[in-house]
């Protein structure tokens, strides 16, 4: 396996995460990754890297201060964008926080009709 991140990697952690969905809904070749009907993280058609929600602007800043993230582009200052070369370890727990963060804060109906999380 190839070090760091890539499309396909992202693309298979995603696709491991009950209810989680990808679509292009821009055209063009983006994976936006949803649950519930809301983006959670989000593959760019050219650019380089997988951006992904925070919860609140001042974390994305602390990741982009931190060498950690960058500011991702076309997304509300909530969101950052993970560069290619990211460590799989770093991308896994992003994501998953990401994913939970969007999940949690779907309606209860929303989250009831979605499959269970997996026992830690």
């Amino acid at each position: 396996m190839i070090p760091g991140m890539s499309r396909q990697l992202v693309n298979a952690i995603c696709a491991t995460l009950p209810g989680a969905e990808v679509s292009d809904p821009w055209g063009g070749g983006h994976d936006a990754w949803k649950v519930g009907g809301k983006m959670f993280a989000c593959i760019g058609a050219v650019a380089p890297g997988v951006s992904v929600k925070t919860d609140s602007v001042e974390t994305a800043e602390m990741l982009i201060a931190a060498g950690v993230a960058v500011k991702a582009p076309y997304f509300h200052r909530s969101w950052v964008n993970l560069p290619d070369g990211t460590a799989e370890e770093e991308l896994r727990h992003r994501l998953f926080r990401c994913y939970g963060l969007v999940r949690s804060g779907l309606s209860k109906k929303v989250q009831a009709a979605l499959p269970p999380l997996p026992e830690n």
